[in-house]
C-alpha cells in the first residue's frame, strides 16, 4: 500500500524525482540569491539617502520651533494687466485683495468688475465665458462654477524667486 501511494504521488509530480530536485533545488537558489541582492541593494541605497544633505526652501527654521514673523509684501499695483505667461491663462489681478470678500452671500470683485460698474470704475468686466453654465446656455447671472475668482486669477507680486528657474514664457 505504501509503495502504491508512493507511486502515485511520483507519477503525478507531487514528490520531486532526483532529476527534478536539481531543477528545484536551482529555482529556490537564484529567488534565494535575488532576495540578498535586493537587501543588500536597498541598504546601500538608504545609506546614501540617509547622509544627503537635504537643502529646504524653510532655512534654518526647526519644524518644533515657533514660525518666524514673516514681512507682508506689498502687492504691486499698475495700470493695465500684468502680461500673460501662456494662452488662455487667466488675468493675474493687479492690486490688492487683502480685504476683499468672496463667500456666498458677497463677491467684492463684482463691485469693481460687473456689469452695472466696470465703465465707472474703469476695471475690466467679467469675461462673457463667466455667465455660461455647464450645459452650454447663457444667463444673466455669473455661473456659480465661476464665482470664486480667486480661484483661477491670483494676485501679482514682484518677488525674487526663491530658487532660480528657467521657465521661459510661451510665444503667442
Amino acid at each position: 500500500m505504501q509503495n502504491s501511494a508512493w507511486r502515485l504521488r511520483r507519477a503525478t509530480g507531487s514528490i520531486a524525482s532526483p532529476g527534478n530536485r536539481a531543477v528545484m533545488m536551482e529555482e529556490v537558489m537564484k529567488k534565494f540569491l535575488l532576495i540578498v541582492l535586493s537587501v543588500a541593494f536597498m541598504s546601500v541605497d538608504a545609506g546614501v539617502i540617509a547622509r544627503a544633505e537635504v537643502a529646504t526652501l524653510r532655512g534654518a527654521n526647526p519644524l518644533d520651533a515657533a514660525a518666524k514673523q514673516f514681512d507682508r509684501r506689498q502687492q504691486e499695483t499698475i495700470d493695465g494687466n500684468f502680461k500673460r505667461s501662456w494662452k488662455q491663462q487667466p488675468p493675474t489681478i493687479p492690486h490688492k485683495i487683502e480685504k476683499d470678500e468672496i463667500n456666498l452671500q458677497v463677491n467684492t470683485c463684482l463691485r469693481c468688475h460687473g456689469a452695472a460698474n466696470y465703465k465707472k470704475e474703469k476695471a475690466p468686466k467679467v469675461g462673457d465665458s463667466h455667465f455660461i453654465a455647464a450645459d452650454g446656455t447663457k444667463s444673466d447671472k455669473l455661473d456659480m462654477r465661476r464665482y470664486t475668482c480667486d480661484q483661477c486669477h491670483a494676485p501679482q507680486q514682484k518677488v525674487e524667486p526663491l530658487i532660480g528657474n528657467t521657465f521661459r514664457t510661451v510665444k503667442q
